[in-house]
């Protein structure tokens, strides 16, 4: 069972609640936009730990990935008025405060490429998938009686 066999909305929100008791969201991020092409913060209370497993499920997918890279992922479209829009990258200490944190677990490791998963990233991910596949699995023979 691995992190493809389960959608990702799933594996995220499952992998965000875990985080919660093991890592604690900086002070500056209920203040902090997600990116330049953002007006606002976030709505959610509980966003960082959303950001930090989307992330850590970003590094077991596309291998060994830098803050770059991550930045771009989570970017967007920047309006500009009148002018046409233009792509803009998402915040980079967001992505770089969420590595320190998955690094100070042992769930990730930098590298010369950049950050890769060590095997207890990615035995945890694999756990929380096959506990999910569970769920669902459970879920479908009481939706099969109706």
């Amino acid at each position: 069972m691995s992190v493809y066999d389960v959608p990702a909305e799933l594996l995220i929100k499952k992998v965000a609640e875990k985080l919660k008791n093991v890592i604690s969201q900086p002070e500056w991020a209920n203040f902090v936009k997600t990116g330049i092409n953002r007006e606002r913060s976030p709505e959610q209370r509980d966003w960082w730990y959303t950001r930090v497993a989307s992330i850590f499920r970003r590094i077991y997918i596309d291998g060994p990935v830098g803050i770059e890279r991550l930045r771009t992922f989570y970017g967007g479209r920047k309006r500009r008025g009148v002018r046409l829009a233009h792509f803009a990258k998402g915040s980079g200490a967001i992505v770089r405060n969420a590595l320190h944190q998955l690094e100070q677990l042992g769930y990730v490791t930098k590298t010369k490429e950049g950050r890769i998963l060590t095997p207890s990233g990615r035995a945890f991910l694999d756990k929380v998938a096959r506990e999910i596949k569970e769920e669902i699995s459970q879920k479908i023979p009481e939706i099969m009686k109706y």
